[in-house]
This record gives C-alpha cells, sequence and structure tokens, in this order.
C-alpha cells in the first residue's frame, strides 16, 4: 500500500490511542484490535473486496491473518529504522503531511481528522515520520547488485517463453533478442528486489519476538 493510502485510512476511525484489546504484541510493542480492524478495512478495499462479502469463515480469517501480518512486519521495519539511526528530517515529513492535508481539500476539515483519529499536528507528524522511516528501510533492502550481460542472457534463455509473450513481437529475429534481453533484465531485476526484501524481513521475524493474539 502507499504510504499516503496507508495515512488516510488511520484517519479513517476515531482513537488511535494505543488502549484495548490487543492484537499482537511485537518486541514488547503493542498492536491493538483497533489498529488492526483499521487497517484490515483498507487491506480488503486495497483488494477490491468488501467486508460484507466475505461469506466463508475460513477466508474471512485467512484475510485477516494476513493484514495482521503485514501489521507486524510494519512494526518490525520501524524498529529496525530505530536500531540503523534512520531519521527523516521535518522538511520531508511536513510535505508529506501537507500532501496528505491537500487530498483533504481544505485545512479545517484535515485538522478535524486529525483531532477525531486522537491526533494532533506534532503527533500525527511523528507518526509519519516513523512511517517514512520504516519505508527507507524496505526500500533500502531492495538495492541489489545490476546483474551482468551473461546472467541476463542466461534468464533470457530459461524464461523466453514468457518473456516473448510480454514483449513486443517483430519481424526482425536480433531486434526481437535484444528487447528481450532488455525485459529479462527489469525482470531479473524485480525478482531480486523482491527475493531481498523477503529476506530482510524473514530476517527480522526470526530475530524478534512475536506474540499472535488476535
Amino acid at each position: 500500500m502507499k504510504l499516503l493510502c496507508l495515512l488516510l485510512c488511520m484517519l479513517a476511525l476515531p482513537t488511535y490511542a494505543q488502549e484495548g484489546p490487543l492484537a499482537a504484541r511485537v518486541n514488547g510493542v503493542p498492536i491493538t484490535q483497533l489498529r488492526l480492524e483499521r487497517y484490515f478495512a483498507e487491506y480488503l478495499e486495497d483488494q477490491g473486496r468488501a467486508l460484507t462479502s466475505i461469506r466463508n469463515p475460513s477466508v474471512y480469517k485467512r484475510l485477516r491473518d494476513q493484514a495482521l501480518s503485514d501489521l507486524i512486519d510494519r512494526e518490525l521495519l520501524w524498529q529496525e529504522a530505530q536500531r540503523q539511526g534512520i531519521t527523516i528530517s521535518d522538511t520531508v515529513v511536513n510535505a508529506q503531511v501537507d500532501q496528505l492535508r491537500q487530498a483533504f481539500g481544505n485545512t479545517r476539515s484535515f485538522e478535524q481528522r486529525l483531532a477525531d483519529a486522537g491526533f494532533d499536528r506534532n503527533s500525527f507528524a511523528e507518526y509519519t515520520r516513523q512511517e517514512l522511516a520504516a519505508q527507507q528501510v524496505f526500500m533500502q533492502a531492495a538495492q541489489v547488485v545490476e546483474p551482468d550481460p551473461a546472467e541476463v542472457r542466461a534468464f533470457y534463455l530459461a524464461n523466453q517463453r514468457d518473456l516473448q509473450k510480454a514483449q513486443n513481437q517483430t519481424a526482425d529475429a536480433s531486434v526481437e533478442e535484444e528487447q528481450g534481453l532488455v525485459l529479462a533484465k527489469r525482470v531479473l531485476i524485480d525478482q531480486q528486489q523482491s527475493q531481498a526484501r523477503y529476506a530482510l524481513l524473514q530476517r527480522l521475524r526470526d530475530a524478534g519476538q512475536v506474540q499472535r493474539l488476535d
């Protein structure tokens, strides 16, 4: 989910306070049921689903568990950002908050929504700073070494049929192969970045103490 969408989600319902029944603890930090419920609604919306449309209890539980896993990962990333000493400048935070304010249309509506959600300007700025720092950790993990031409060609040959379906077809075989190699490099880098991000999350999960209570 994009950060702006997440921040909008956090303002969608009142009371962000870390109080009430818990859904999980992440290295001692609580994730409340209220926070999970709020995030779950946005999680389903991102997938084009409505809560009322889920009739199967096992499907409901699976999707809810996935949403809670996402929240746990976000908390792990924020804690990792703290360990790494990542800081987000006031300029960057203010720009993100201003973008969100513009999404509400006017300052009065935005500030009212902040108040309804239990935030003031300062506390919401700090929450935004945390989300930006966690996002930075996640993006840093995707900085992989560019594959060399031999690696790209090997990947292209191993996946040639699938890649040909995705690329523009041409009568010129040499041009077709050149386009295929460009596409292969992009797909290979995407795969390596996904693997690197997954490896980071797996490392944080394995090293952390996560207690699911939901």
